[in-house]
């Protein structure tokens, strides 16, 4: 703390939090994404334990496959968002997610199950696409406070799912996995709201364009 000198950066962040209204599609986006990986990470290594008899070792291992895996497809897949833009992105990993929670909602072979965990660890990486449309959309001076916000809506959603989706995988665990492929889906629908050209007054495919402004 002493040694190193204070970093301020090109623009000066506002203080506190900061909530606004034009970047509401943000925040939605945010806490379903936020959601969806409460639940891999609550139930998704619960499953493989509990059904299919995983070690610790086991897990251990299949962390390590995913974490070295993305050592290699993170660059590639965040090099996808400059590509082929947030909208498509968003869309291709919520399509994904999709099919990985109706595969762990159905399947009964451990194998798959693994693999399925590994997909989403994978396919989390293109969360970066939320991140770059909110940098296109947002004032330079809210990224601070509005990445407070963000984490705060995160948190939100890791108490409120794990209690929640618990009480219901008590009746069926398979329950879980259903309702986040509905989360999914949601977060799907509101992917087609995302701009392809997101930027302040493009907040979403329904924004109003902004009047000119008179030159000075």
């Amino acid at each position: 703390m002493f040694h190193f000198k204070r970093f301020e950066g090109p623009v000066r962040q506002r203080a506190g939090l900061v909530v606004r209204k034009r970047y509401g599609l943000y925040y939605a986006l945010t806490f379903m994404s936020g959601a969806r990986r409460q639940l891999f990470m609550a139930f998704g290594g619960f499953l493989l334990v509990k059904k299919f008899g995983y070690s610790v070792a086991d897990m251990a291992m299949l962390m390590l496959v995913t974490s070295s895996l993305n050592t290699f497809f993170a660059p590639r897949l965040g090099r996808l968002v400059q590509k082929w833009g947030e909208r498509n992105t968003i869309m291709l990993e919520n399509s994904v997610l999709i099919c990985v929670f109706i595969g762990y909602a159905m399947t009964n072979s451990a194998h798959v199950a693994a693999g399925l965990f590994i997909i989403d660890g994978i396919f989390f990486t293109l969360i970066l696409a939320q991140k770059t449309y909110f940098q296109k959309i947002g004032d330079p001076a809210d990224m601070a406070a509005t990445a407070s916000v963000a984490f705060t809506i995160n948190h939100i959603a890791a108490v409120a799912i794990p209690v929640s989706f618990g009480l219901l995988g008590a009746i069926d665990y398979s329950i879980i996995f259903w309702l986040g492929a509905c989360i999914a889906f949601t977060s799907l629908m509101l992917s087609l709201l995302v701009p392809l050209d997101p930027a302040p007054g493009r907040e979403t495919v329904l924004a109003r364009p902004r009047a000119a402004q008179p030159a000075e």
